[in-house]
């Protein structure tokens, strides 16, 4: 799965985006980013419980669960009829899982706000509303389809079409379709629409130095919008991450501490684009490699193990299963097998977060 980083002109997208992939240039476990494309790479996602289980396992590797993040074109009003670089904006986007918008959150004479005042719920206004008509022109050019189809008795396009109305009455209200209560046929029917404001969101405030925690106005009124919609979000100063990421490990260890940073923003970006994509890890761990693996939230055992290899999930047995907690009381699997805290979980097992597990299988 992989998240689109999105945003209007001059809020510090590219910048974001640049100092991210610059990182890994240095070489340091703390910026595991890479580029696959010009506007694509592979972040790792920091999880110190990878070095608690490492910690008694002793492994000669360590490897941190992943996700793809895509900087998508620039968007400007009007997006959704061409303006810009809109229908490159749009294709894109539509590609993405989950939506990544950095709002400026920072006053800066020199750098030009588009919409000539920097206003942090406006901007996500723009870019919401340009969504939404998108969606509108997707739903009517479905429609008409959808309902030649059930006049004949399909019983499947006369669901669409009510799926199709709903949505578009809803959007009729001025409000994205992600804040639309839907069943899981429902669901099932808009996802194949490829709707983008039924896409979650996660918000990084690109803030100034002087307010890294993210306590200012400009970033209260983006927190009280998002907690309105349920969305996250992340303060980033991305001038302060694109000096980081051009220091090695111990001047940026230094600079952290310097500003009261105890990690860079790329780790928090990163699990918080992991809750937003809807994921979570379970663990793998032996002498050979501890190794977080990526599921769906709501994942079984059999669809965890396929994860590793699609036979283990053909051939699936049963689950041996225990928690971080009693890996840190017993020391040992042996005797947490002996405490009797090692679980055997069957076929309809749903995973947990921080699972650690030995699959059994039959080849």
């Amino acid at each position: 799965m992989e998240a689109g980083i999105v945003g209007l002109p001059n809020v510090g997208k590219s910048t974001l985006f640049n100092a991210l992939t610059c990182s890994q240039s240095a070489q340091s476990a703390n910026y595991p980013f890479c580029t696959i494309e010009p506007n694509e790479g592979i972040v790792n996602v920091p999880d110190s419980r990878l070095e608690t289980i490492a910690h008694y396992f002793q492994p000669q590797k360590i490897i941190p669960a992943a996700l793809k993040l895509v900087d998508i074109a620039g968007i400007v009003k009007g997006a959704s009829v061409g303006e810009g670089l809109g229908n490159k904006f749009l294709s894109h986007i539509r590609e993405v899982d989950a939506i990544i918008q950095v709002v400026r959150c920072f006053e800066d004479e020199d750098v030009t706000h588009v919409s000539g005042k920097v206003d942090p719920v406006s901007d996500i206004d723009i870019i919401e509303t340009e969504l939404m008509l998108a969606d509108m022109q997707t739903l009517d050019n479905s429609l008409g389809k959808a309902q030649r189809t059930a006049r004949s008795g399909d019983a499947d396009a006369k669901k669409r079409v009510a799926v199709i109305e709903k949505c578009q009455a809803h959007l009729n209200d001025e409000q994205p379709l992600r804040k639309m209560a839907l069943n899981k046929e429902e669901q099932k029917i808009v996802n194949g629409f490829g709707l983008l404001t039924a896409k979650p969101v996660l918000y990084v405030a690109n803030v100034d130095e002087d307010d890294l925690s993210g306590e200012g106005p400009l970033v209260m009124s983006l927190r009280e919008f998002a907690d309105k919609t349920g969305a996250q979000v992340v303060p980033v100063c991305a001038k302060i991450e694109s000096e980081i990421a051009e220091l090695d490990e111990n001047d940026r260890k230094e600079m952290l501490e310097s500003v009261g940073l105890a990690e860079p923003s790329l780790a928090m970006l990163a699990r918080a684009a992991y809750q937003t994509l809807g994921l979570q890890s379970y663990f793998t761990a032996g002498e050979k490699e501890v190794r977080a693996w990526t599921i769906p939230i709501g994942a079984t055992a059999p669809q965890a193990a396929g994860v590793i290899h699609t036979d283990f999930e053909k051939g699936f047995i049963r689950v041996e299963v225990y928690g971080i907690d009693e890996l840190v009381e017993y020391e040992k699997e042996s005797a947490i097998k002996q405490a009797g805290k090692m679980r055997i979980e069957g076929k309809e097992y749903i995973m947990q977060d921080g699972d650690i597990c030995h699959f059994l299988f039959n080849k």
